[in-house]
């Protein structure tokens, strides 16, 4: 049966949404957390695997240092309280891609607690207050082949890839943010937007969704004006910054219709589907008592000292916001105008095109023109589009030395998106070049003036606004390769005196 959803404008009006993320990241570490394997990702099925991470018996872990330096950074750079003593936990529970049937985490005394990270949405800053920050071992993967979704409903069978098991995870946990309104998606989404950035130039992790190392689960629920907060439902591993933000408007539409029919909110995990932006149901969630947490027996506890904490402090780099400040002032740009950057998910890449040789306006140009155009229409990440910032540069630099003009530039560029290779070689490959060669222009001029006789006596006597008509047919019978200022001085020098 078809649920007639209600209009978002109307959900807003009568609920108020409260939102949480948990946010897993895979740390760039060498080796996984507490094993020597090798963390490469898209190794065959079960080769980066050993006796530690498949949890064989008489296997003991060990820590690994640089995955401690890692989240303590992360911690730091989200504002957080670093722990003086703290220690891992034995999550348990049973899942065919979890090889020891629990997971080495931290429970009750993670290593970062209590931070913030302030993020801009529709140019306001909104302080999104981080829970805890705490470090455990990935999981295994699960691949259900045979059926037509990918989920083990209808699947012929099942097959567990366990390289992944074992690798540092980084979970970062909000606190509950209440007070966003209608903008509780845009907010989910500019939150783990910066917090991938900030990741990103910290160098733990390449924070690469598509490939697992960034996942989020997004909590969403419903409450009337005035009243408790209601029942929260968990979207469990949603892989795109788009989709984040298309799985809390889904969330708040599909909870308002439950309640506006006089339903309840399940406390249950959903899953989030791509085509549809849709949820659908999952399991029922398990709270901290299900998983039978103990303090892990075959680990230290870890303290880290003081003075290795501010000096990991002290040797942070230039976090996101501050660098966008700095480059917003170095491309002249105003609060508007960055906002519009920031939006489009644009700010590194026109950072990128820059450096690779071209001005910040024309970088700017075609990042927020033509290619988000194209991103929009077609569903995909600004920088997921095809075009990289050196093949921008490239194209601007083929403006700038008049090769193209700005109409064949868009030409060249959709060649460019489609994969037909780079700027230079589809403006030969097409035939897209400027002609301002004088010679082979001048017949064009010579026709012009004789197919438009009342216009070429307009010029001659000292009309000279009316020789663009004369540059038009020109560039109309050239296909527009005609570079219009040279035009333009032949027509002239023709008709004068």
């Amino acid at each position: 049966m078809t649920t007639t959803l209600p209009a978002y404008d109307e959900v807003v009006a009568r609920y108020e949404p409260v939102i949480g993320l948990e946010t897993h990241v895979e740390l760039g570490t060498n080796t996984k957390m507490f094993c020597g394997c090798p963390t490469d990702f898209g190794g065959e099925p079960n080769t980066r695997v050993c006796p530690v991470c498949l949890g064989l018996p008489g296997s003991l872990p060990v820590a690994n240092k640089a995955a401690i330096e890692a989240i303590i950074r992360i911690g730091l750079a989200l504002n957080c309280s670093i722990a003086e003593w703290c220690r891992f936990a034995r999550k348990n529970y049973f899942y065919p891609d979890m090889p020891k049937n629990f997971q080495i985490s931290q429970y009750d005394e993670p290593i970062c607690v209590d931070g913030y990270l302030d993020v801009e949405v529709n140019g306001e800053t909104v302080r999104i207050g981080i829970e805890r920050v705490h470090l455990e071992e990935d999981t295994g993967k699960t691949l259900h082949v045979g059926g037509a979704t990918g989920r083990i409903h209808g699947a012929t069978e099942s097959l567990v890839d366990y390289n992944r098991a074992g690798i540092p995870l980084v979970e970062i946990v909000t606190k509950p943010i209440p007070g966003t309104a209608a903008l509780a998606p845009e907010v989910a989404r500019a939150y783990v937007t910066e917090l991938r950035d900030v990741i990103r130039t910290l160098g733990v992790s390449d924070v690469r969704m598509e490939e697992g190392s960034l996942r989020c689960d997004v909590n969403t629920s419903l409450n009337l004006p005035g009243q408790e907060w209601g029942t929260r439902t968990e979207t469990k591993n949603v892989n795109s910054l788009r989709s984040v933000e298309r799985a809390v408007r889904s969330e708040m539409l599909r909870q308002a219709s439950v309640l506006d029919a006089g339903g309840r909110i399940t406390q249950e995990t959903r899953h989030f589907h791509e085509e549809s932006g849709d949820t659908t149901s999952g399991r029922s969630k398990e709270t901290a008592t299900d998983y039978r947490y103990f303090p892990e027996p075959d680990l230290v506890p870890i303290a880290p000292d003081a003075a290795w904490v501010a000096e990991l402090k002290a040797a942070l780099p230039e976090l996101p916001r501050v660098h966008r400040r700095r480059l917003q002032e170095q491309w002249g740009l105003s609060d508007l105008d960055m906002q519009s950057v920031l939006n489009a998910g644009a700010v590194e890449l026109i950072e990128a095109t820059v450096a690779a040789g071209t001005t910040p306006a024309a970088a700017r140009k075609w990042w927020l023109g033509e290619l988000s155009r194209r991103a929009n229409e077609s569903g995909v990440e600004l920088a997921d589009i095809g075009a990289t910032p050196a093949q921008v540069a490239e194209l601007q630099g083929l403006v700038d030395a008049g090769k193209l003009n700005d109409k064949m530039a868009r030409t060249v560029l959709e060649g460019v998106v489609d994969g037909e290779g780079s700027p230079t070689e589809i403006m030969t490959s097409r035939g897209l070049e400027v002609v301002s060669d004088t010679g082979a222009l001048t017949v064009a001029v010579d026709e012009a003036i004789a197919a438009n006789p009342g216009i070429a006596d307009k010029i001659r006597s000292g009309k000279v606004a009316a020789a663009g008509a004369l540059v038009g047919a020109v560039m109309k019978a050239t296909r527009g390769q005609a570079d219009a200022a040279t035009v333009r001085e032949l027509i002239l020098a023709r008709l004068s005196g």
